[in-house]
């Protein structure tokens, strides 16, 4: 079980703020935005004297918000098709329990979501990745590139749609030639699709649910963390129009008894009457992405492309060691100017090291995952910090 390279480097994150420094946290999707204060005054007004187990796939009243939710986006649905989850990582693991065997391979675009690889080895499976770059904007590779790795235990496609931790966005034709792919060696396609509200191009949003011809072989994964700012509620869902994978589902999620109650109380009323929470966070976003991009490309030996999507960029530093370099950023760096209170430590930058989200050994080592989930004015300073920081650093390598 790999460590994640989000979290890996918590320890030294503690310790940092244990000496005063202040940390600037780009290595988490945790957004700073607010919950719907809707939800939140659900939350604060529970009235109920009983808090007990829900229906193993969720309350159907929940389930049926969402039908109305999805057909917001051409996603034509029945309540009995979603099952709701504790997170969509919990629905990305049933999907893998249920659908594949000990052994079974599926194929991922790296860099990838690292607890897939985590998902994948408590079920028993195997990840098997097909490379994108930072030179051709992290792309889909050639059908080809694909096929390569099919062989009688591939059983799967996963993909995240719009990408973690990239920002990409697949295009129709990518999204077709998936489709195709599916179809030719009846596989699964697992889409994790969390981040839909984040799109920043013209480009319309094409859901794996969208694709005709496969609509037994999909499994979509949602989750309401990211939409609403509720990370921590834990409610998520796994929808296929696959009888058959419902029904083996199901025996997991009974085996777990019921998805969070009061979770699912706040995602319901998150659903209806928050388009204007949705477009100011949106537009919020927006901004946040360019200050991020633009700020990064200005640092020298710097280099990410535009996402396209979701709230995180891949980087590209000039160091050899990007875990290294993150690390050192929590132990021995610490940086003091006019702008600091004179009675604080300081200030650092925390940042994701990309290796993590690659399979293959070697990839990713000068590259970091940021997230562009702070305030403008937090994200200019911790740029600042991150380009005083590979100015130290990148000097003591010299000395060395």
């Amino acid at each position: 079980m790999p460590a994640s390279p989000i979290r890996k480097l918590a320890p030294l994150a503690y310790a940092a703020q244990d000496r005063g420094v202040k940390i600037y946290r780009l290595n988490i999707g945790q957004p700073d935005l607010p919950t719907p204060q809707k939800a939140l005054d659900v939350l604060k007004h529970i009235d109920r004297t009983t808090l007990e187990y829900s229906p193993s796939q969720g309350y159907r009243s929940l389930r049926q918000a969402l039908v109305g939710y999805y057909e917001r986006y051409q996603i034509k649905l029945h309540a009995d098709e979603i099952i709701i989850t504790s997170g969509g990582s919990e629905a990305v693991l049933f999907a893998f329990l249920s659908c594949l065997n000990p052994g079974d391979e599926i194929i991922v675009p790296e860099p990838a979501y690292a607890n897939y690889m985590s998902f994948a080895i408590s079920a028993g499976a195997v990840i098997r990745t097909v490379a994108t770059t930072i030179e051709e904007g992290f792309c889909l590779p050639k059908v080809e590139k694909f096929e390569e790795l099919i062989n009688e235990r591939t059983k799967a496609i996963l993909i995240c749609n719009p990408n973690n931790p990239t920002g990409y966005l697949y295009t129709q034709k990518e999204m077709n030639q998936i489709r195709d792919l599916v179809k030719k060696y009846n596989l699964y396609l697992f889409s994790d699709e969390v981040y839909r509200e984040f799109i920043y191009t013209g480009s319309p949003y094409i859901s794996c649910m969208h694709l005709e011809g496969i609509e037994q072989n999909v499994v979509l994964i949602d989750s309401v963390s990211k939409r609403y700012s509720e990370c921590g509620i834990r409610i998520g869902a796994l929808i296929t129009k696959n009888e058959q994978v419902r029904k083996t589902v199901m025996k997991f999620c009974q085996a777990r008894l019921s998805p969070p109650l009061i979770g699912q109380m706040i995602a319901e009323a998150s659903i209806e009457g928050t388009e204007q929470y949705s477009r100011d966070v949106y537009d919020e976003y927006v901004e946040r992405r360019k200050c991020l991009i633009d700020g990064v490309n200005r640092i020298p030996g710097c280099y990410t492309p535009m996402p396209m999507g979701a709230f995180y960029t891949v980087a590209q530093l000039p160091v050899e060691d990007a875990e290294h370099f993150c690390a050192w950023c929590l132990t021995d760096f610490c940086w003091k100017d006019e702008k600091t209170p004179a009675d604080a430590a300081g200030e650092t930058i925390m940042m994701a090291p990309a290796a993590g989200f690659y399979s293959t050994p070697g990839m990713g080592r000068n590259q970091v995952r940021l997230a562009y989930v702070l305030n403008k004015k937090d994200i200019q300073r911790a740029l600042f910090i991150l380009q005083k920081a590979l100015e130290q650093y990148k000097g003591g390598e010299e000395g060395a």
